[in-house]
């Protein structure tokens, strides 16, 4: 689908979140599933390096961000579900396929990040501070550290890698792409990824504090600040995956395209109503009232409807579905969604 290059920063994130939303998953399923399993074998390592660092040096950031590296470690597993079970295809009791499992998966990802990664750090830095325990040698804790950022920053290269790809294609930035895309599992990834890297600063500059003042409050506020930066990355993720789980529509513009291309076909005198709803990465539900000329027969109505799907399917190719409700043209067809109570 060629579109015109957009002329303000609205039209840029609509045309990002546009998209997303009706490019086919297909090509971008093994992509996205090898940069999941790259973060999950590479958090599990980091998990068990920065485990051992943390008994040793008997320090809360590190303990932190061992619950982080585990907490993502389950992300990656749950992420990679999400992409297995969502992908397979639509059949008696799913017609429409099970495109948005992914996002229910991905949403419990958002949780476990929540609950095992940001709950732990921030009860371990809390404990830290009221204990004041001293601590080991933060020797090995450093050499760990630096480890985790290589292969941490490893996994987030390829996430990026995959983001500037889908972005280049759309003529977009890369942060207006992973604002709007539909693809959550790269998102997850890509803010995971980032996270941690800042996690891992965090850690050793309170390491660092609490060296060279020998008071361990500094060890306990990194890890509460680990733990607050997990609470919002999970956040926004929980936020994008409820909202695509619920149904999401595409954006205005986008919408307008589509109910042009509706009005422009022969047969049609208006399109006083359209619906889009993203059904799952990639995929798209159409609904529209059409009201068709007056002379049309049957016959013709059953043509042009034939012809509006494949038109969309070929001009917009995530969209999977394509239902038109013949309406009259005497102004009380329902033009607007319902206002809730």
């Amino acid at each position: 689908m060629t579109q015109p290059a957009p002329a303000t920063r609205h039209a840029l994130i609509e045309e990002a979140q546009a998209g997303a939303a009706t490019k086919p998953s297909g090509k971008s399923d093994g992509e996205s599933t090898g940069t999941v399993i790259v973060a999950g074998v590479a958090n599990l390592a980091i998990a068990v390096a920065k485990l051992f660092g943390g008994l040793i040096s008997h320090s809360s950031a590190m303990m932190s961000e061992a619950a982080h590296s585990l907490a993502d470690t389950v992300t990656e597993v749950l992420l990679f579900i999400a992409l297995k079970r969502g992908n397979r295809a639509a059949d008696e009791r799913h017609p429409f396929g099970y495109g948005r499992e992914t996002y229910f998966w991905a949403f419990l990802a958002a949780l476990c990040t929540f609950g095992v990664g940001a709950g732990f750090s921030i009860w371990q830095g809390v404990t830290t501070i009221i204990e004041r325990e001293p601590e080991g040698s933060p020797t090995i804790s450093y050499v760990i550290l630096a480890v985790s950022f290589v292969l941490e920053g490893s996994s987030l290269l390829k996430a990026v890698r995959q983001v500037r790809g889908e972005a280049k294609e759309r003529n977009i930035s890369s942060r207006q792409y992973l604002q709007h895309t539909t693809d959550t599992t790269v998102k997850a990834v890509t803010f995971e990824d980032s996270a941690a890297l800042v996690g891992l600063v965090l850690a050793a500059l309170g390491l660092f504090l609490e060296q060279i003042t020998g008071d361990p409050l500094w060890d306990g506020i990194a890890a509460i600040l680990i733990g607050v930066l997990l609470v919002l990355v999970a956040g926004s993720l929980a936020r994008a995956n409820i909202s695509l789980l619920i149904g999401q529509s595409v954006p205005g513009a986008t919408q307008q395209e589509l109910k042009d291309e509706l009005s422009g076909m022969a047969q049609v005198d208006d399109v006083p109503f359209l619906l889009t709803t993203v059904i799952g990465p990639g995929q798209l539900l159409v609904a529209a009232k059409v009201d068709f000329a007056d002379t049309a027969t049957v016959a013709d109505i059953e043509r042009a409807s034939d012809e509006a799907e494949r038109r969309l399917v070929a001009r917009h190719p995530g969209v999977r579905y394509v239902f038109l409700d013949p309406t009259p043209g005497n102004g009380r067809a329902q033009v607007a969604a319902p206002a809730a109570e």
